[in-house]
């Protein structure tokens, strides 16, 4: 594909429906929907590529035939509103990650662990800031800005995919795309994919069904959002779910069939004279007054550890939450880091305090070669650690443990036994 043809057709098309939209405003008529804009981008296209055909007929050249026609139409259809060359990586359906260290540097890795160099995603790195500059500006809940002034980005896809982006800090400007490969996604489907046990499954859906407040930690990649998702999906509907999140990836308000009653909030970032932000803290704070009956932190990174330890041990029983650890134990180690670095500056014995009375568990996943099936990359819940109390220090038992295949089996009896076989969890009996 020409892609510098593209880049033409596309701002004619930008400014057609550009000035569309001012004659609109100027006739008084109501702002077209995102959905109206697509239909009327569509209809505009057609007409510019007749138009570039009837001008390549009359200089004597030939015209793109109907293939190429319509790879053109899909590629201004991307770069308007999707990712640009982005697009056919994001199509997809083997890619997991998609990395970018300057424009024609594109490495991705596939879900059978394979890594491969492709081409490029623009023509300069000058262009390539300049897409993704476009999608801060339209994704996520408001305007997030990628200059020298604001060298890091971070925002959601409209896929459900993960983007991290930096400029000014690295020779060449840099992108990370992690993929939402399974957007909507069940604790049965993860125990098709080998992640978890089928006893282990029913104790997480009776774990959440009985409200108990669960960390869930890993590595980066580990997929700590795929299996939040996936809990998430075990709370009843008729429950009223707030989550927060850095920037928007869950999608729980996304699935309406699912979750009727979710509110989705975003930390918003400073504008240019450094006002304006609102972080995650505060928004912890705030969805505790919005009658949750669950409060859904997406990832901790920082000082809303409080908050949300304080929310969980005051009555928002069920929460759900993210955190990056090396290993289940360690878990408490890295929230009183948090802790003591919070405006709080609450001492280790006090955090261990609030964990005490907050957490009851944590589920730890791990991303590993599965030598036994060709040497592929797989994820595996690893281990599941209830806390039973403070003694100086957080008490846990680790009641689910790494097993002979990799994936955790039972290890010792749980102290809520009877409160989880109420919503359906059958032990075993098993323990090593």
């Amino acid at each position: 594909m020409d892609h510098a043809l593209v880049k033409r057709l596309r701002q004619e098309v930008g400014d057609r429906i550009s000035e569309q939209r001012r004659l609109d405003q100027l006739s008084g008529l109501p702002v077209m929907t995102a959905q109206d804009e697509r239909q009327y981008a569509r209809a505009v296209i057609g007409q510019i590529l007749a138009e570039h055909a009837h001008t390549e007929m009359t200089g004597g050249r030939r015209p793109p035939t109907a293939e190429e026609e319509e790879a053109l139409a899909a590629g201004i259809h991307a770069a308007l509103f999707g990712v640009g060359r982005l697009q056919p990586l994001l199509d997809d359906p083997d890619i997991e990650n998609i990395d970018v260290n300057g424009c024609d540097r594109v490495f991705v890795s596939y879900a059978d662990g394979r890594e491969v160099m492709v081409e490029p995603v623009a023509e300069s790195d000058e262009e390539m800031v300049e897409l993704i500059q476009i999608l801060g500006a339209y994704s996520g809940l408001s305007s997030r800005p990628f200059d020298v002034a604001n060298p890091q980005l971070d925002l959601r896809l409209p896929d459900g995919s993960r983007l991290s982006a930096v400029m000014d800090v690295t020779r060449r400007p840099a992108l990370s795309i992690r993929r939402a490969r399974m957007g909507k996604v069940f604790l049965s489907d993860l125990v098709g994919n080998g992640t978890i046990m089928t006893e282990l499954g029913s104790f997480l859906a009776a774990a959440v069904q009985a409200r108990k407040n669960i960390m869930i930690a890993g590595s980066t990649n580990a997929g700590k959002t795929t299996l939040l998702r996936a809990l998430a999906n075990e709370i009843p509907p008729h429950e009223r779910l707030v989550t927060v999140e850095r920037a928007l990836e869950l999608g729980l308000d996304q699935f309406p069939e699912l979750h009727p009653n979710a509110v989705a909030l975003e930390e918003r970032l400073p504008n240019s004279e450094g006002l304006g932000a609102i972080t995650m803290a505060e928004l912890v704070r705030r969805s505790l007054r919005m009658n949750p009956s669950r409060v859904i932190v997406g990832e901790v990174l920082g000082d809303e550890i409080v908050t949300m330890l304080n929310a969980m041990s005051q009555g928002n029983d069920g929460s759900l939450s993210t955190i990056h650890a090396n290993s289940s134990l360690e878990v408490f180690n890295r929230i009183s880091t948090y802790a003591v670095q919070a405006q709080e500056r609450l001492p280790v014995e006090a955090t261990h305090m609030l964990i005490a009375g907050s957490i009851d568990f944590v589920v730890f996943l791990e991303r590993r070669n599965d030598f036994h099936r060709g040497g592929t990359m797989r994820r595996v819940v690893t281990s599941v650690r209830e806390v039973n109390g403070v003694d100086g220090r957080v008490l846990s038992s680790e009641v689910f443990a790494e097993g002979p295949d990799g994936r955790a089996m039972p290890r010792s009896p749980v102290a809520c036994l009877e409160e989880l076989m109420a919503h359906g969890y059958q032990p075993s009996g098993v323990w090593r």
